[in-house]
Order: structure tokens, then C-alpha cells, then sequence
């Protein structure tokens, strides 16, 4: 289902949107081009987050430890241990 937005952009960005779905055929549309830009974006913000969260994790010496455990228990498997 659409939803019919309107918003407030810059004449280079309405331009670039244009020229994104007309001249590089990014998107068939230019709601195409908007969707898969604001997808990327999403997408990079949520690796960024999820990797700054990784790094507090590797600083958490709780965390390190329970890793540690972890790593230990699955040394010699295969498999889950028993």
C-alpha cells in the first residue's frame, strides 16, 4: 500500500532525485529512487548501530567473560554440548 507524503526539499535534491530516475534509471519512478534511499539509509544506520554495540559489548568484561565461557564449552565440539 502507498501512502501519498508530501515534503519540504531542496530544489537540488528534488533535482537529484530526478536526474537519480531519469538519467541513471536508478528507479523506474522518483518515489523509487526516495524508497531505495531512504532503505540504504536505514540499513547503514542500523550497521552503525549494531556495531557500536559490538564495541560497548567488547569493552563489558561481563560480556568478554560470558564469551569467554562460551568459547570454552563449544572448543571440542561439534555440536551443542550435553
Amino acid at each position: 500500500m502507498k501512502i501519498k507524503r508530501t515534503y519540504n526539499l531542496n530544489e537540488s535534491t528534488v533535482r537529484r532525485v530526478r536526474e537519480l530516475a531519469g538519467e541513471y534509471r536508478v528507479s523506474e519512478t522518483q518515489d523509487g529512487v526516495v524508497e531505495k534511499a531512504v532503505e540504504r539509509l536505514y540499513q547503514e544506520e542500523r550497521a552503525r548501530q549494531e556495531a557500536e554495540a559490538w564495541t560497548s559489548a567488547a569493552e563489558d568484561p561481563e560480556f568478554m567473560a560470558e564469551m569467554a565461557a562460551l568459547a570454552h564449552d563449544f572448543e571440542d565440539h561439534d555440536s551443542w554440548p550435553a
